[in-house]
């Protein structure tokens, strides 16, 4: 598999997606707290983290395999991953200014470019 491949697939393993939902959460609640340098820590080490580690020892065939893996690979394009970064971005100005509307726009494009994709795969 090429580092393309993996980085494509990581992106749905169960780890990643806890990592990522993790980091969220956690750094959401820091940046309304106004602890920017600790949620910038949280929002950007704990994803990376766990991209490297699921990059580096995780066997992602079956992912690729998976009718999930098939979407991604065909839907998933660099312009949805940013649209996605867009989302979280909106999520953590969001939680910055307490604008609880904010936090729920922004999660609610991370999520339409999932549903995007998932129901591709089905």
């Amino acid at each position: 598999m090429t580092a393309r491949e993996k980085y494509l697939y990581h992106q749905i393993h169960p780890l990643k997606l806890l990592a990522d939902f993790t980091a969220a959460l956690i750094s959401l609640y820091l940046l309304w707290q106004h602890r920017l340098p600790i949620a910038l820590l949280v929002m950007f080490a704990l994803p990376l983290i766990a991209s490297i580690f699921v990059t580096q020892y995780v066997n992602l065939e079956a992912f690729e395999r998976s009718a999930l893996g098939g979407a991604v690979a065909r839907y998933m394009s660099r312009s949805l991953e940013l649209i996605r970064l867009l989302g979280m971005a909106i999520m953590a100005i969001g939680a910055w200014f307490h604008s609880l509307a904010a936090i729920f726009l922004g999660l609610t494009v991370i999520i339409l470019i999932w549903m995007r994709v998932v129901l591709r795969a089905g």
